[in-house]
């Protein structure tokens, strides 16, 4: 019952953000580029909610304009890597030998690198850019998928109907079209669910170094940067933002632990 709950709402949680990243200039009340000199620093009331930054500009649209970048780089970013890495892990997987062995030295060689490293390493390397940054984010969170799909396309080559797909003079390609693909859409919809916090928080975290989203365009790491020189005054410029932040990461977690119960045969009759 308890775990219902908590998946109820973080369901509500994740509409919410979603609703808000996809239709943002409903539901923001002023322009989140505003500056007005009279309005710096105001704590949160019933004019600005969530309170005014240091150039008088209204929080509460900046976190909501945020939400939109945060959620766009997140699944686009998810997607990339997680359709790369899957075909990557899936062929590695079935194929096995010359290509096993190279797909996975690569995994090795990107886990053994720190995410937040490598993806610091891309982007001044590569420029700013939105879709830099997805590409990067992208670059780093590859893997995880190659890894876990590879395990799946291991065990599913000495499956019966894979083997009897063989024996009727079915080629590679098609087996794995037809036959390994959608036996991993489960896994790949789990990790792609979990796989979306992260990206939100590697985001936040360069834009927070000033190296992910650029100014003036609201992001939720660059708002908690700005506010960190005033936690004594005005707590609200970066603990809203954060707290948001917390809450998105923290429901996305909470939904793909639900989807990885409820996928799982053995799990599924504790949900029913």
């Amino acid at each position: 019952m308890l775990a219902k709950l908590q998946v109820g709402i973080a369901a509500l949680i994740a509409i919410a953000i979603v609703a808000v990243a996809l239709f943002p200039g409903v539901f923001a009340p002023h322009d989140p580029n505003a500056i007005s000199l009279s309005d710096i620093l105001k704590p949160p009331s019933a004019e600005h909610w969530f309170g005014t930054d240091q150039l008088g500009r209204d929080l509460l649209s900046r976190v909501i304009w945020g939400s939109q970048v945060s959620l766009y780089v997140a699944l686009s970013a998810v997607m990339l890597a997680g359709i790369v890495g899957s075909l990557i892990g899936i062929a590695a997987g079935y194929i096995g030998g010359a290509v096993d062995a190279v797909a996975m030295r690569l995994a090795d060689i990107q886990l053994a690198l720190p995410a937040v490293i490598l993806a610091l390493v891309l982007v001044g390397a590569i420029g700013f850019s939105m879709f830099n940054l997805i590409v990067v984010l992208s670059l780093a969170n590859w893997a995880r998928f190659a890894r876990v799909t590879r395990s799946e396309a291991l065990s599913l080559r000495q499956r019966d109907f894979v083997l009897l797909a063989k024996l009727a003079g079915a080629s590679k390609i098609r087996i794995i079209l037809a036959h390994i693909v959608p036996n991993v859409i489960n896994t790949f919809i789990v990790l792609a669910t979990l796989d979306v916090g992260i990206i939100i928080i590697l985001e936040a975290t360069l834009s927070f170094l000033g190296l992910g989203v650029q100014p003036p365009t609201a992001s939720w790491g660059s708002m908690i940067a700005d506010g960190r020189g005033y936690l004594e005054t005005a707590w609200w410029i970066c603990g809203i933002p954060g707290m948001v932040l917390m809450a998105a990461v923290l429901s996305a977690n909470q939904l793909g632990d639900a989807l990885r119960d409820w996928l799982s045969p053995n799990m599924q009759r504790a949900w029913s």
